[in-house]
């Protein structure tokens, strides 16, 4: 398997994944995940796909993520790499897809109105 690239989203971030077979390294922007992600949990959805193939040491990946919060770019990064893996292995279909790990979240900020403070927020109202 030569190095192959997928593209993750997530609200407004976007991950791009570059993933071949290797030693189990994984680099987020040039730094490695756990530098990169301070938290846990933010690592442990990144690596959600991973885990439940069960394919952990197998891959080296790199990954290039923009946009966004913290929390958008992990999402991005599981995206992409559930991708990744789907492509590897038609064998991991399945499991990827019952953890509904394939589907994009198509979710997204509400946008401001006129008129008001913000998406659904409103001056306060005087009757008199």
């Amino acid at each position: 398997m030569e190095q192959k690239n997928f593209i993750g989203r997530r609200k407004t971030s976007t991950a791009r994944l570059y993933i071949q077979p290797g030693s189990g390294d994984f680099v987020v922007n040039d730094k490695p995940l756990d530098e990169y992600f301070n938290t846990q949990a933010h690592r442990n959805i990144a690596k959600l796909p991973l885990d439940v193939t069960e394919s952990g040491e197998q891959f080296d990946i790199k990954i290039t993520v923009r946009g966004g919060g913290i929390t958008g770019q992990s999402g991005a990064i599981q995206h992409a790499l559930a991708r990744a893996l789907d492509d590897h292995n038609e064998d991991w279909h399945d499991v990827l897809k019952a953890h509904d790990l394939l589907t994009r979240d198509d979710r997204m900020v509400e946008r401001k109105k006129y008129g008001q403070p913000g998406a659904r927020k409103k001056f306060q109202f005087s009757k008199r």
